[in-house]
């Protein structure tokens, strides 16, 4: 799977944030739920426009975020 065929940036949605294609619904929010233990059956009850290949998309996306990203140590 092309996540990046589900995924969608455009400045004039949700203020060019990632969003699942054809949709407002940001790829964080989807990203938050998860992290907190929400299940994908839950998420996407709530959700009823959206697939398991979009939280698939979503986590993918992250992923390669974090993959060209540089993150550094903050000393506290």
């Amino acid at each position: 799977m092309n996540f990046l065929d589900r995924i969608e940036i455009n400045p004039k949605v949700c203020n060019g944030r990632p969003v699942v294609k054809g949709t407002r619904i940001p790829i964080s929010v989807l990203l938050e739920q998860i992290a907190e233990g929400d299940s994908w059956e839950t998420i996407l009850a709530g959700y009823p426009e959206l697939k398991r290949e979009d939280l698939q998309a979503a986590l993918f996306y992250a992923r390669e975020s974090i993959d060209h990203s540089e993150i550094k140590a903050v000393n506290a």
